[in-house]
């Protein structure tokens, strides 16, 4: 009977290479993997058909999913490479790491330290053993990557195990050195750590116990130390006795490499995914085939990338590796040399590079015959029935409602959408437009499993639980617009079951509300509910009374509800008045549009109005024609007299002309107005009110700007021109006839005194 150890590093290529041939050197009877024991009954689905790496074991707490644990894996993790060997052999293999069941049960692992351990803590200090450095029990791997001259511990390994080609006995070289790291460290004081080690050795026992003669166990090359000096049986039951325990469900769910990445904050990820997939899949000249998929995706890109650059290139990354006294180049010296030969030290193409090759956008698969719960199983039809391919990069995807499959398709993205599963987001394209028409950008994220699983608990259909979702949230809607705004997507999701009670409360609110800035932004969710309805076939009869409702409320709230406002919540109610002005339009109502300009008008014509407000009630009135430019013109003149306060001629101002400067382009009569206003203002007031003047000409669009600055300029000339001309055109007959009466005004002087004078 004898035990082998196998000390790995998780999602290694070389490690799993070599582990293969050892494997196939020991022939094992059993396989002991690190990982949760919950998910044993799944590892029969490793290495058969549908199941594609990389994806990931998600244990997850049935009555509160969001209290989940991922444990991924690719295709040259040395533990998925172990569990496949093992099925392809028949032979039995288990996961041997403590349960989550145990350590989601556990609120806090410290407070659960016994006694002893910091007693042998402190037996250690007073022996003499030095307490090690605490960036050492995080990276303890770092002490031998700096003394062998790396700057850190990944290169390390990567160019000490990942990359070798020999024979030698890898794993016996990874115990002794993890020996040696464990001894210098001593005693691991996290708790949690001895009790994984404690469950490991228990596993040990038990397959011993069951008759095995060749026990092979593959776990991190941190325990290895620990599991081979077996202590009692006692000293373990002792560490794992009275651990709470909580029920717990596993699956297998798609992963991506990017995830699999440092930078996404995987602890245990790799800086390059995309390059050990390229490792694990070209062990002999694995730097040539790297820099010739480099000039292959450059060339893709129409990069200059020719056989010259690949030579050039291989040659510059061996030569660092010789200067750095490394067998072979890596990583690091083969990214150097593309940076200099490829990219000519500029960065966009290394970014490239590092999206495409590095990283590599990759998304696992999952076969329908994992079992999982009914909803995700739901879903999971829907997307192999409307071939929307589940991927990790994005996708960019147009719609046309018109047609059922793309109407389809809209349906469960807006349904996902309803669950918080932001599989899709809108784009907006100009040039196109029209409620048939939605383009869409497709990322499918693993986090998508969890939110699914949480969702489940609404129902065991895409639309069932869409619906009582939309249902639950309308409940709990706190105001009008966020009930019109549901609506909106209920209608954009086909959940047909949650109108009616949605209806109710949208009827129940709107009664009750006065505010008119909450009937404004009611209105355009309700609105585009109705235009929606024609396209998708949904019947929106019923909320056509709501809208006669909201709609005669608005009207007559109006022009009490833009009175003796503040400036901040003038500017608040502005944008509502704009989008609910809209939204009446848009119906093409007479009679909503004859009550509308009505209440413009009266708030218009109210000195109590705030200014802000009113200069757009008077746009809105004269760019619908209901007002005659004159009548505008006569609102602006007033504005600008003396008798009003310029603070509120400018806030008229930035109402009236907001967004658009076509009514001062083409208008002679408010130009003038406006301009003779500005030019008369004084100089302290002016430097008081040029904020707020430059907001409002900011918003303009840049030919009307310089259209305005063209026209202010002929005018400022054709100023001083008329006043020069006048000068000119008095002449010395006309002046010498008041010289007399000026003479006697100045008691006496003589004319050509006076003249001179003057």
């Amino acid at each position: 009977m004898s035990v082998h150890l196998f000390g790995i590093r998780h999602h290694g290529p070389g490690c799993a290479r070599s582990l293969l041939g050892a494997l196939e050197a020991l022939q094992p009877d059993c396989i002991l993997v690190e990982g949760p024991p919950e998910a044993d009954a799944l590892l029969a689905h490793v290495g058969a058909p549908g199941l594609h790496p990389p994806c990931a074991l998600l244990v997850y707490a049935p009555a509160a999913p969001q209290r989940a644990v991922f444990y991924p894996f690719a295709e040259y993790s040395p533990e998925w490479q172990a569990i496949r060997y093992a099925n392809a052999h028949g032979l039995p293999v288990r996961l041997c790491d403590l349960p989550q069941s145990h350590r989601l049960a556990v609120a806090d692992v410290a407070d659960d330290a016994p006694v002893g351990e910091q007693a042998k803590v402190d037996a250690n200090t007073e022996a003499g053993v030095e307490a090690a450095p605490p960036a050492l029990h995080a990276d303890p791997l770092a002490w031998l990557a700096e003394a062998a001259g790396f700057s850190d511990s990944d290169t390390w390994w990567d160019h000490l195990v990942e990359q070798r080609s020999d024979s030698l006995d890898l794993f016996d070289a990874i115990a002794g050195m993890m020996t040696v790291v464990r001894e210098q460290i001593g005693t691991p004081e996290d708790i949690l750590e001895q009790r994984r080690e404690a469950y490991m050795r228990n596993t040990i026992r038990a397959a011993e116990k069951e008759g095995r003669q060749r026990i092979a166990v593959v776990c991190g090359a941190w325990h290895v130390p620990a599991l081979a000096r077996m202590p009692t049986a006692k000293s373990d039951n002792d560490l794992l006795k009275g651990l709470p325990k909580e029920k717990l469900a596993a699956t297998w769910t798609p992963w991506s490499y990017g995830r699999l990445a440092f930078a996404s904050g995987y602890g245990a990820g790799v800086a390059a995914p995309g390059w050990y997939q390229h490792v694990w899949e070209r062990r002999e000249q694995a730097s040539l085939h790297w820099l010739t998929d480099v000039a292959t995706l450059l060339r893709k890109h129409d990069l200059d990338a020719s056989p010259a650059h690949i030579i050039e290139a291989s040659r510059l990354a061996d030569t660092l590796a010789a200067l750095r006294d490394r067998p072979r180049a890596g990583l690091d010296e083969l990214m150097e040399a593309i940076r200099a030969v490829f990219c000519y030290d500029s960065e966009l193409p290394l970014q490239l590079i590092r999206r495409e090759l590095l990283i590599k956008d990759r998304l696992g698969e999952v076969p329908p015959t994992v079992p999982t719960l009914p909803l995700i199983q739901d879903v999971q039809a829907q997307q192999k029935r409307l071939r929307m391919a589940v991927r990790a990069d994005t996708l960019d995807i147009d719609l046309d409602l018109r047609q059922p499959a793309h109407l389809e398709k809209s349906v469960l993205l807006h349904r996902l959408a309803m669950l918080g599963i932001a599989w899709g987001s809108r784009q907006v394209v100009r040039g196109k437009s029209g409620t048939f028409h939605e383009l869409w950008r497709l990322a499918w994220e693993p986090e998508f499993a969890i939110r699914l699983i949480e969702a489940s608990v609404w129902g065991s259909t895409l639309e069932d639980a869409a619906g009582a979702r939309a249902i639950s949230r309308g409940a709990a809607a706190p105001d009008l617009a966020a009930l019109t705004g549901l609506m909106e997507e209920v209608l954009l999701a086909d959940l047909r079951a949650a109108v009616a009670p949605l209806m109710t409360r949208i009827q129940d609110a709107s009664a009750l509300t006065a505010d008119l800035g909450f009937l404004l932004a009611a209105l355009p969710p309700l609105v585009n509910v109705l235009r929606y309805g024609s396209v998708r076939g949904t019947d929106t009869a019923a909320l056509a009374s709501v809208v006669d409702g909201l709609v005669a409320r608005a009207c007559v709230a109006l022009p009490f509800g833009m009175r003796g406002l503040a400036d901040e919540a003038a500017s608040a109610l502005l944008a509502q008045l704009i989008a609910g002005d809209g939204a009446i339009r848009l119906l093409q109502n007479g009679e909503y549009e004859a009550a509308w300009f009505a209440a413009l008008e009266a708030a218009a014509r109210s000195e109590a109005t705030h200014p802000l407000l009113a200069g757009r009630a008077v746009r809105i009135l004269t760019e619908q024609g209901h007002w005659p430019m004159g009548e505008a013109s006569r609102h602006l003149l007033l504005l600008c007299s003396r008798a009003v306060a310029p603070l509120a001629a400018a806030q008229w101002l930035e109402g009236f002309l907001q967004g658009s400067g076509t009514l001062l382009v083409h208008n002679d009569e408010l130009w003038h107005a406006v301009h003779g206003w500005v030019l008369s203002l004084p100089a302290e007031t002016f430097t008081e009110l040029l904020p707020l003047l430059r907001r409002t000409f900011g918003s303009f669009a840049a030919p009307e700007r310089r259209q305005l600055a063209e026209r202010a300029s002929a005018g400022a000339a054709g100023a001083v021109a008329s006043s020069h001309a006048a000068t000119q055109e008095i002449g010395l007959g006309r002046a010498r006839r008041v010289l007399p009466i000026v003479a006697t005004l100045f008691g006496g002087a003589t004319a050509p005194e006076v003249i001179h004078g003057a």
